[in-house]
């Protein structure tokens, strides 16, 4: 029997004590994935609600995914939110030798925990290693929003000086071709 694999769930509830010591640091906002029972946060998703259908806008999220194969949609959308604002802060298992590891985790912040830990109301600790996953909203948000703000800058002085340089129809031609420039 794999044990990694042999519980009839993954809907498993975060250590209360572990979860409140992250909560510290983060202050959460959101619990994207959890039942109503088992919620960190006031602002939560469960099941009927699809989390990963929803925006997570710039909240400061706590995810504790479902740890069956549908973990990479959850670290994929962990991800990409921080790319949009979100700080995401993932309990997931150590899994180093999967693809979604190596897609998603790798791009944020790793902390191994150090030892197993234990969830919901399971009389034993998990049989496998977890880590913590953070997506920092601040350094996506804002390396985006700089390259978009240069991109800006370049478009506005080139029509500028296209539109002091130039008649009309050259105009309308050298605005098509700086914005198929900066789109690349």
């Amino acid at each position: 029997m794999n044990v990694h694999f042999s519980s009839k769930t993954d809907l498993w509830s975060t250590p209360e004590s572990f979860y409140q010591k992250q909560n510290e640091i983060y202050n959460f906002t959101l619990d994207p994935c959890c039942t109503t029972e088992n919620r960190k946060c006031e602002k939560h998703y469960t099941i009927d609600d699809d989390g990963l259908a929803q925006d997570w806008g710039r909240e400061t999220v706590w995810m504790n995914p479902p740890y069956g194969r549908e973990i990479k949609a959850w670290m994929k959308k962990a991800y990409e939110s921080s790319l949009l604002g979100a700080t995401v802060v993932c309990l997931v298992p150590s899994r180093t030798d999967t693809v979604w590891w190596h897609e998603y985790a790798m791009k944020g912040e790793i902390e191994f925990i150090k030892g197993m830990l234990k969830f919901g109301d399971a009389k034993n600790s998990a049989p496998f290693p977890s880590a913590l996953v953070v997506f920092e909203a601040s350094q996506n948000h804002s390396l985006a929003k700089h390259d978009a703000d240069v991109r800006r800058s370049a478009l506005t002085d080139a029509m500028t000086t296209v539109f002091n340089e130039c008649d009309c129809d050259c105009a309308y031609r050298a605005i098509g071709l700086i914005s198929d420039k900066l789109e690349a």
